[in-house]
């Protein structure tokens, strides 16, 4: 009964079957085929045996339970049917699991997510560690699809529909002692209580979690009509169903057929089967691949910080050293005086409290956190941060001090956004140790971070630095010394083409609806007030001292009457305590496709530059780069695959029409026909 590939059984004296998946020949577990099908024949095997006292399913790896499906499998689909009956295969399974006639249980530590939390969903019984590590949810929404392997049923019939929903619609993953509280988890626990807990449950037999008795309501159509029309206006705040079909497509499932026969199963499975062919789903997939690519960059170095020193106590470098401490490392934050550093703690110990929660780990992490107004933590940092104004002397002089105090070990980054950093290394010894740890605002949320070579900084220090940035759970993406880098550089030329539309007569709110009909999560007005005007300015300026091109005059005009954007109370839109006040709403549709073009192909055009030159190392880095550090719209996949699914001859119908209405800044790249096959 034990020869299988991935799987392992054990039966130990109280007659329950342990069964450990231990997936060959990779680090973490996930479901394919060949897993489940193995998994079908001990299921089997075990409802044809007597006296068995229960079954317990666990990991045998210390990386998780089960990660969910196989991604890559994803890829090799063909059709919509192919899909189906790869998905109403693995129902049949769990259903199996289900059926046992025998109590079965999850025994859950480390991360259980989409196919692994259907597959904990079909037992009887789940208990997990209650630690940071363990984290439940179904985030298939995330790859454009939705859970399929029953999940959009026994979740709802186990916690109630609406809790369901929740988790569903977003996708979102909770740790164990929330889940418990939801109740799909039994019980949270400590690590030495986990297996005596599970013995535990199996052998007295609890009673199940199931949904409170007034979800009964739901198995009524029209109440869940009227639910449902109130779902999907919540959903659509944050997605649009022609962007993201799946949260939409689990709406209607439930609306139609409910969740009280077999009935919901096949449309489950039909639905799924459908989503995972679309043109949003590869292309999610797709972003996912490029997540995981950006995360392996980190296998180059062992680098290992404990003691971070950042300078500047702005809402940058205030930021960037509250995450720092927010991930478990030492950090001291240094500025001229005390009314300058007080912000940042204050503004960290809000991060804390809203990440953590616990207040005895919130005090823990304010801690860690030390304002240095004399900079003692130089001397003792791991790693050391510049993230004062954007001034070549200033960073030049902090350098050649910071040179001197420094471990010669640490690491030596700037935060600039803009100066390359082939001129800010100019006074250093030895100009190696300079490399670029350029982070987005805010710091909390913007997922990527540019890791910057110069031509001098050693690549030893740039895997370093890689090492780091993946170290405070963030995506690194090494990228050439180049004005305004990657990011920066691409959105540069799309927000003045923005700051252009305003200036010929367009309506901000049109342009802003435009570019969010396209896929963009920011208009980009609202980005340039959210940015700041005076930095964007700053960063123009500097583009246009290397690239060309004139900035546009109201924008130096609105900075030089302090219209700042958000940070000012008036920019673009006009602010009251933080909140934009609402403009009039655009014409609907007025314009859509020039505004959209016009923006669009200016970033477009702009990414095959830089990949011309180099700044990036491909055009899948390039991606990436432009959905994880400027939320360009995930499901059309990144501004290069975009490109190439639009083809050759449409973008240059596009380029030449744009060409001879607006002029030269609209000639195609060179690039775009080497690219663009």
């Amino acid at each position: 009964m034990n020869n299988f590939t991935h799987w392992q059984l054990k039966q130990d004296d109280r007659d329950i079957i342990w069964l450990s998946l231990n997936k060959a020949n990779v680090a973490a577990n996930t479901l394919n085929r060949e897993v489940l099908e193995e998994f079908e024949r001990i299921v089997d095997d075990i409802q044809q045996k007597e006296n068995l006292a229960g079954l317990i399913i666990q990991s045998a790896k210390s990386s998780g339970f089960i990660l969910g499906a196989d991604i890559q499998a994803f890829t090799e689909i063909k059709d919509a049917n192919e899909a189906f009956e790869l998905v109403r295969k693995g129902q049949i399974i769990f259903e199996k699991l289900e059926n046992l006639k025998i109590p079965t249980l999850a025994l859950i530590d480390g991360a259980c997510l989409g196919g692994g939390l259907e597959l904990a969903l079909a037992c009887d019984y789940r208990v997990a560690h209650d630690n940071r590590k363990t984290k439940l949810g179904l985030p298939e929404v995330l790859l454009g699809i939705h859970p399929g392997w029953g999940g959009t049923i026994r979740l709802p019939r186990c916690i109630g529909a609406l809790k369901a929903m929740d988790l569903i619609l977003s996708g979102r993953t909770v740790p164990a002692k929330v889940a418990a509280k939801i109740g799909f988890i039994d019980a949270a626990v400590p690590m030495r209580h986990l297996k005596t807990a599970a013995i535990r449950f199996i052998l007295n037999q609890p009673e199940r979690h199931k949904a409170p008795w007034y979800d009964k309501a739901f198995s009524i159509s029209f109440i869940r009509q009227a639910v449902g029309s109130l779902l999907r206006k919540k959903v659509m705040v944050k997605a649009k169903p022609e962007h993201y079909p799946a949260p939409y497509a689990v709406i209607d499932n439930w609306v139609k057929v409910g969740i009280d026969n077999e009935k919901a199963y096949i449309t489950e499975a039909n639905s799924i089967g459908k989503l995972l062919v679309s043109d949003t789903s590869r292309n999610l997939v797709r972003v996912f691949f490029l997540q995981e690519q950006l995360k392996s960059l980190a296998k180059h170095s062992d680098f290992k910080a404990q003691h971070v020193h950042v300078i500047g106590a702005g809402t940058m470098g205030g930021d960037i050293a509250a995450w720092c401490a927010l991930r478990g490392m030492q950090v001291t934050l240094q500025d001229r005086s005390s009314e300058q550093v007080a912000p940042a703690i204050a503004r960290a110990y809000q991060l804390f409290s809203k990440k953590i929660r616990d207040k005895r780990l919130i005090q823990a992490a304010m801690d860690r956190l030390i304002p240095d107004l004399e900079g003692e933590g130089v001397s003792k940092a791991d790693v050391i941060i510049e993230a004062i104004y954007e001034n070549l002397e200033a960073k030049q002089n902090l350098f050649k001090t910071l040179e001197a105090s420094a471990k010669p070990s640490a690491i030596l980054a700037s935060n600039t956004s803009s100066i390359p950093l082939d001129e800010i290394n100019q006074t250093l010894n030895n100009p190696e140790r300079l490399v670029g740890i350029h982070y987005f605002n805010p710091v909390a949320k913007m997922p990527l971070v540019e890791v910057v070579k110069g031509q001098l900084t050693s690549q030893d220090v740039l895997n370093d630095a890689i090492a780091f940035v993946r170290s405070i759970d963030k995506l690194p993406l090494p990228v050439k010394s180049s004005p305004g880098f990657l990011v920066n550089r691409i959105l540069m030329p799309y927000l003045m083409e923005c700051v252009a539309l305003v200036d010929e007569g367009y309506s901000i709110t049109a342009i802003d609806s435009a570019a969010k009909k396209f896929g963009m999560p920011m208009g980009p007005v609202e980005i340039a007030d959210t940015v700041g005007l005076d930095v964007c300015l700053s960063v123009a300026k500097n583009m246009i001292a290397h690239f060309g091109g004139t900035v546009p005059t109201r924008l130096e005009s609105m900075v030089s009457q302090s219209k700042l954007g958000k940070k000012s109370g008036q920019g673009f839109y006009t602010y009251k305590d933080g909140k934009q006040i609402k403009e009039p709403a655009a014409d609907k549709g007025e314009h859509d496709e020039l505004i959209t073009h016009r923006l669009i192909m200016r970033l477009v055009n702009e990414s095959f530059a830089v990949l011309r030159e180099n700044v990036v190392e491909s055009a899948d880095l390039l991606d990436a780069g432009m959905i994880f550090g400027a939320g360009f719209a995930p499901f059309l996949g990144g501004p290069i695959h975009y490109a190439r699914a639009l083809g050759k001859d449409e973008l240059t119908k596009i380029f030449n029409d744009l060409q001879s209405d607006c002029g030269k800044r609209f000639e195609p790249d060179t690039a775009l026909s080497e690219i663009i096959i």
